[in-house]
């Protein structure tokens, strides 16, 4: 059964929206996205702690939600380290029961997922909102440069995700005991050891997180670009939205290709 004329126009115009808009309509929705984790400590701060525990559960599903990896709101720090939270929550080096802590009137609630996670999709979104406007004046990132803003983070997530084989806390990334013997302690102890904030494991995933997100926006956006703004045309020529001498006016995309 075919769909009827009307139908197909809906859908087209649905299409050409989407396409002329997209991103707009991607930073709403990923703002969204991005910023519920705030919202769970927010809500626990307000005594609301159903919808609190909603948002800290989706996210559970996303990120291991570890409490000396996270940051807090409400409290009297940012960050807290591991013994810290320990003495807090429970003895236990068992990252299952770790990370089922979320934080208490003193020390603040955490947020619904871990500092790198915070650092890499925020970052996603404040670049894509940066992006709209710069993108007349940015060339598109090549695949070698995209992998060269990616190979940070897998270096330093592989390494941790190999020191905690050890045990949380008892890894090689714990101590940074061979970045102290590096640098011939030039760096207080609390640089080195833990995840506090301003130590070295905390400014790291920070910053691979933010060139994680550059490299993302600055490689993919300008090609969803020209595709979409193909598509506008494609869509706009057919529905008649373009006056004809406009439709004869080439396009380009973010690129700087001419489109057909």
């Amino acid at each position: 059964m075919r769909d009827s004329p009307t139908r197909h126009t809906h859908l087209e115009r649905w299409t050409y929206r989407f396409s002329r808009h997209w991103i707009v309509i991607f930073s709403v929705i990923f703002g969204i996205y991005v910023g519920l984790p705030f919202l769970a400590p927010v809500f626990m701060r307000w005594g609301w702690e159903f919808p609190a525990r909603a948002v800290y559960f989706v996210y559970s599903l996303l990120c291991h939600q570890l409490p000396q990896r996270s940051f807090f709101l409400f409290g009297s720090a940012v960050t807290y380290s591991l013994p810290e939270i320990q003495s807090t929550w429970q003895n236990t080096l068992d990252p299952i029961v770790l990370r089922q802590f979320i934080g208490n009137s003193e020390m603040g609630w955490k947020v619904a997922w871990s500092d790198r996670m915070v650092s890499m999709f925020t970052s996603m979104f404040v670049f894509g909102v940066l992006w709209r406007p710069l993108r007349r004046w940015l060339k598109p990132l090549p695949w070698w440069g995209l992998v060269l803003f990616l190979l940070p983070m897998a270096v330093d997530g592989m390494s941790h995700l190999i020191s905690d084989l050890y045990g949380i806390g008892q890894g090689f990334r714990d101590s940074n005991a061979w970045l102290a013997n590096l640098t011939n302690t030039a760096f207080p102890p609390g640089f080195y050891a833990g995840d506090a904030w301003g130590s070295f494991n905390s400014s790291m995933r920070l910053l691979t997180g933010i060139l994680f997100g550059l490299g993302i926006v600055w490689f993919g956006f300008p090609y969803l670009d020209d595709v979409l703004s193909q598509k506008v045309q494609d869509v706009g020529s057919r529905l008649s939205f373009y006056p004809q001498k406009e439709v004869e006016v080439p396009i380009r995309g973010s690129s700087g290709k001419q489109l057909p």
